[in-house]
């Protein structure tokens, strides 16, 4: 199953952000055991190292689950960031804003685009340029609502939605039409990571994973 057809059918990439290297293959394995077959390690644009760590999580978990989980990269912000994934085995490529240049790079490497926009101006550019899909970010301040008319005469453009989205109201938002959902800390909590409680992660990613059945 290709990567788009992952997204289509799983719903739900899950965003680990800030998670310590040496844990992030128990927290993959636990989330995995949840139900969560997307997995998107963000880059730390704070971390002078991110390029190497980053990377190197990536390769481990491309090592480790194979075409099982379907492993990209998040919050790609350079050029060098870009390559860097997709030489660890990224399949698809996630960034907070939409940067021409990181499209074209990504097409190149042959990986999925998946650039940031919010305005309907923004959405058609980014698809215009080669986005295989539309990140509408940070879709939670705007609502369900925003989305919707979003949607409604852009309905050719493929778009997931990430930042705010929980429980109570993924349902909601994957009604729009929106073909997935990226959920950060209120999947991947860095509170029970620290503390190693991987059953309750997992526990927690069954809840949502139940949700879109």
């Amino acid at each position: 199953m290709n990567t788009i057809e992952t997204i289509k059918k799983h719903k739900i990439i899950a965003i680990a952000r800030k998670v310590p290297k040496d844990k992030i293959l128990q927290t993959a394995e636990a989330l995995f055991a949840g139900g969560i077959r997307l997995l998107e390690v963000t880059f730390d644009q704070n971390n002078p190292h991110c390029i190497v760590e980053t990377s190197d999580m990536i390769g481990v978990l491309v090592k480790r689950f194979g075409t099982d989980m379907c492993i990209g990269a998040g919050t790609v912000m350079t050029i060098t960031q870009a390559e860097a994934a997709v030489n660890a085995g990224a399949q698809y490529l996630i960034s907070p804003n939409f940067s021409p240049a990181i499209v074209k790079k990504t097409l190149e490497l042959s990986a999925i685009s998946i650039p940031g926009a919010l305005t309907p101006t923004e959405i058609v550019a980014a698809y215009e340029a080669g986005a295989q899909i539309v990140k509408l970010f940070p879709a939670g301040d705007l609502g369900v609502g925003y989305i919707k008319s979003i949607i409604s005469p852009l309905s050719h453009i493929p778009m997931m939605a990430v930042g705010g989205i929980d429980e109570k109201n993924i349902a909601d938002f994957l009604k729009t039409g929106l073909m997935g959902v990226g959920i950060g800390s209120n999947i991947v909590k860095n509170s029970l990571i620290e503390q190693n409680r991987f059953s309750e992660l997992t526990e927690l990613a069954k809840k949502y994973t139940s949700i879109i059945l």
